[in-house]
C-alpha cells in the first residue's frame, strides 16, 4: 500500500509541474502596481493605509511617462497611524525587484516589477518641538557624570584634578578692578617695540656694526675690529718676498686650511692686497690665541706665556677684549660668550677678505666646529646661508661648480634674525 501510495503522490506531484508556468503583467507598463516596502525601525499594524503618489519631475527624469515602467516612475509611499507618520525616506535603485502572483485555478504565476521603498516615521507629537540647546557647561557635566560612571581610574582622576582647578568666577568679581590697576602699572615699566629691539641690538655677541650701511663694506668697518694700534704692527711684506713653503711657517696659526689657500692665492695675485694679507694674519692670531685660551680653561697651559710669540699689543688687546677675569682671581677665564665674540669678530674678518660671501664648511673644518653652529653664527651677523647665484660667481670670479656650496652671504639693508615665538602646544 505505501509504495502504491508513494507512486500516486509523485505522479500527482508531475502533473502539477507540467500546468505550472509564469508570463509577464499585460497590464500597461505605467499603471500602479505592486510597491515593497522596508521598516528599519517601527512597523506598523497589518491595517494601515498607505498611498502611492508620484513626483513632479517625471517628466524631466524620464521623458514620455506613458512608456516608462512603474517600478521606474520617482514615487512616494506615504501612510499614518494615530501617532506617527510613515514616508519614504528613499528609492532603492540599481537593483530590480518583481513580485508574483500565483492563479491556482489556472496554474499561471503572473511577474510584474514592483519599486522598493525605505520608510522612515516621524511621532507626530514631536513635531512642533524645537530641540532644547545645550550649553558648554551642561556638555561638560555630562561628560564628567560618564567619566565618573564608565570611565578609568587615570580618566577618573583627570576629572577630579580639573574640577580641584576650577576658577570661581563670583570671588573674582570683587578683585577685577585691582587687577586692572595693577597690570596697568605693571604695564607702564615695559619698554616700547623700539626700546626692546634697542636693547636686544647692543647686548648682540657681534662686532660693532653700521646698522644704516649701505653697502656690505660699511656694516663691519675694519678698525672697529682690528684697533688701528694694532692693525700698525702687522705687515705683509715678509709674506710677499718668500715662497709658498716659507709662508705657512710665518703664521703663528698654521692649521688653517682657509688662511693658507687665500694667502697663497693672495700673494701669488699680480697685484697683491696688503691688506688683505694683513687680515689673514691677523685672523691667524685670532685662531691661535683661540686655542690656547680653550687650553688654558682645561689647565694645559698658561695663556700668558703662550702668548708671549704674538706681538705684545695684539696680545694685550686679545686678552682685554675676549677674556674675564673673576673676582677672587687674576687669571684670565674664556667664557663661551666671550668666545662666541672672538669668531663673530672673526668671521667679519673673513667675511671682508672673500667679499662677502664665505664657505662656512670650510672655516667649520678649521676650527673643528659642525657647519650648523658656524652657520648658526654667520646669522647672528645679519647673513643669510644661500648658495650663489650666476651674478655672485661672475662677480667673485668663480667656477660654475662653486654653485653648488652654500656659503655666508652678508647684504644690506642690514637684518638680524628675529626671536622665534614659543610654540603653542595642541
Amino acid at each position: 500500500m505505501a509504495s502504491t501510495s508513494a507512486s500516486k503522490k509523485r505522479k500527482r506531484e508531475a502533473g502539477d509541474d507540467a500546468k505550472a508556468s509564469f508570463v509577464l503583467s499585460t497590464q500597461p507598463k505605467s499603471q500602479l502596481g505592486p510597491v515593497l516596502a522596508h521598516f528599519p525601525s517601527v512597523k506598523p499594524s497589518k491595517s494601515t493605509a498607505f498611498s502611492c503618489y508620484q513626483t513632479g519631475n517625471n517628466a524631466e527624469t524620464l521623458g514620455d511617462t506613458d512608456d516608462a515602467e512603474f517600478a521606474d516612475l520617482p514615487t512616494l509611499i506615504a501612510g499614518e497611524t494615530e501617532s506617527v507618520d510613515f514616508h519614504s525616506a528613499n528609492q532603492t535603485t540599481g537593483c530590480r525587484y518583481l513580485v508574483g502572483v500565483h492563479d491556482k485555478k489556472t496554474g499561471i504565476t503572473t511577474i510584474r516589477p514592483a519599486p522598493l521603498h525605505t520608510l522612515a516615521r516621524d511621532v507626530k507629537a514631536l513635531k512642533g518641538l524645537e530641540p532644547i540647546a545645550v550649553s558648554v557647561l551642561q556638555r561638560l557635566e555630562a561628560r564628567a557624570a560618564l567619566g565618573e560612571t564608565f570611565g578609568t581610574k587615570k580618566a577618573k582622576l583627570a576629572i577630579k584634578a580639573q574640577e580641584r582647578n576650577k576658577v570661581d568666577v563670583s570671588a573674582m568679581e570683587t578683585v577685577v578692578d585691582h587687577l586692572q590697576e595693577s597690570i596697568q602699572k605693571s604695564t607702564q615699566a615695559l619698554p616700547s617695540k623700539e626700546e626692546a629691539q634697542a636693547t636686544a641690538d647692543s647686548t648682540r655677541l657681534v662686532p660693532p656694526y653700521n646698522a644704516e650701511a649701505t653697502v656690505p663694506s660699511e656694516v663691519y668697518p675694519l678698525h672697529n675690529i682690528i684697533p688701528e694700534a694694532e692693525w700698525r704692527t702687522l705687515s705683509a711684506t715678509p709674506f710677499l718676498v718668500v715662497g709658498q713653503k716659507q709662508r705657512t711657517p710665518l703664521l703663528p696659526f698654521q692649521g688653517s686650511k682657509w688662511i693658507n689657500q687665500h694667502l697663497h692665492s693672495t700673494c701669488d695675485s699680480t697685484s697683491p692686497s696688503k691688506t688683505n694679507i694683513k687680515i689673514l694674519q691677523y685672523v691667524s692670531f685670532m685662531m691661535f690665541f683661540r686655542k690656547l685660551a680653550v687650553q688654558s680653561n682645561l689647565g694645559k697651559v698658561s695663556l700668558e706665556e703662550k702668548l708671549a710669540s704674538m706681538p705684545s699689543v695684539v696680545a694685550d688687546g686679545l686678552l682685554s677684549r675676549f677674556t674675564e677675569s673673576a673676582r677672587s682671581s687674576s687669571k684670565p677665564q674664556f667664557t663661551s660668550q666671550k668666545e662666541t665674540l672672538l669668531l663673530t669678530h672673526m668671521f667679519a674678518l673673513c667675511l671682508r677678505v672673500d667679499d662677502y660671501a664665505t664657505d662656512t664648511e670650510l672655516i667649520a673644518r678649521d676650527l673643528s666646529q659642525s657647519t650648523q653652529s658656524i652657520n648658526s653664527l654667520f646669522k647672528s651677523m645679519g647673513c643669510q646661508i644661500a648658495k650663489l647665484t650666476l651674478t655672485d660667481l661672475k662677480r667673485l670670479g668663480l667656477p660654475d661648480s662653486a654653485a653648488e656650496t652654500k656659503r655666508a652671504l652678508l647684504k644690506v639693508p642690514l637684518e638680524f634674525p628675529k626671536p622665534r615665538g614659543k610654540r603653542r602646544r595642541g
